[in-house]
């Protein structure tokens, strides 16, 4: 069974869910937030653009960026994270920004979206637009490259994501905004000091087997077969590994949400397992999807003034 995007038009974020109709309360547990323990128009109405990642620490370090970089009153180092009741994801909010941790996987990540949706569906919130902005292992290219995925695959290479739903498999397209994917490549122009290329992404259910790598706790393979795998999928336009991308952009067009997967590589998976760059270098290269993204949102607001790149630069090197 295959299922197709769907898009509720108008800009509002569509649930595909019959049941929430006749529900008297959403809890969004996850969150620590529900539909009469709430205001979610109030708090969230005006959400345009939702940035997710892996790491609370890297998303809160988004929303201080955010809140700069958009001119808002107060001190971004006194964001509070709206989800402190719980400790499952963190999120945090900086003007139409709404920056949310996902941590590591499909499952944890398909929870989170789950709630997300829900969230901005239930706050009315119209024309979203969310990036995924995370590291990855790189495949074929320099460590610190960001790629801009055109076309999530699973580890047969593969444009799809299968859900398991009751005891039936659900095949689901992971097709991402085409116009997106160009709009944040265009702004990439304007950064020099690190590259930036569109590429295909693959997603695995693990780190470690399920992305060929030699030093886990368990191995069957060889660094031959390793290496002629990662070689296929650098022929079939793969250029980076990670663990969330598919099931992202599955439920993401299934929603009718604009998204986009925007990830730095840590290393060459061509040229090793384990990533032994400094801390400080890994800190620099974890900024850059972030650094920009934040151009693409100014750009985006209106906000933007290609003289402010060069004092934007501190960004990079501080």
């Amino acid at each position: 069974m295959t299922e197709r995007k769907g898009y509720a038009g108008n800009g509002i974020v569509h649930v595909k869910n019959p049941h929430l109709d006749s529900m008297d309360e959403d809890v969004l547990y996850h969150f620590n937030l529900g539909t009469k323990t709430h205001n979610l128009p109030v708090m969230f109405g005006d959400v345009k653009f939702v940035c997710i990642g892996g790491s609370p620490n890297r998303m809160k370090a988004f929303a201080q960026l955010m809140h700069k970089e958009l001119g808002l009153e107060g001190d971004g180092k006194d964001l509070k994270d709206i989800c402190a009741g719980t400790d499952r994801y963190s999120m945090y909010k900086a003007g139409p920004v709404l920056s949310i941790s996902h941590g590591m996987g499909v499952p944890s990540i398909s929870i989170m979206l789950h709630e997300l949706i829900k969230l901005l569906h239930h706050a009315k919130c119209r024309d979203v637009t969310i990036i995924r902005i995370g590291t990855s292992g790189g495949l074929g290219i320099d460590p610190g490259t960001v790629v801009i995925t055109d076309i999530a695959v699973d580890s047969f290479f593969k444009a799809q994501f299968e859900q398991v739903i009751l005891d039936n498999i659900v095949v689901r397209s992971t097709e991402l905004d085409k116009d997106l994917v160009e709009e944040l490549l265009n702004c990439s122009k304007e950064i020099h000091d690190f590259p930036t290329l569109v590429g295909h992404t693959m997603c695995t259910y693990d780190f470690y087997e399920g992305q060929g790598r030699l030093d886990g706790a368990l191995c069957s393979f060889s660094n031959e077969k390793k290496l002629e795998y990662l070689k296929r999928a650098y022929d079939a336009g793969i250029r980076n590994i990670e663990m969330e991308s598919t099931v992202f952009a599955a439920i993401c067009g299934l929603c009718g949400l604009k998204a986009a997967v925007v990830c730095v590589a840590l290393l060459n998976r061509l040229e090793g397992d384990q990533i032994k760059a400094p801390h400080e270098v890994l800190v620099e290269y974890q900024q850059r999807p972030q650094h920009l993204i934040s151009i693409f949102i100014k750009k985006s607001l209106g906000l933007y003034n290609q003289m402010e790149l060069l004092d934007n630069a501190f960004f990079l090197n501080n």
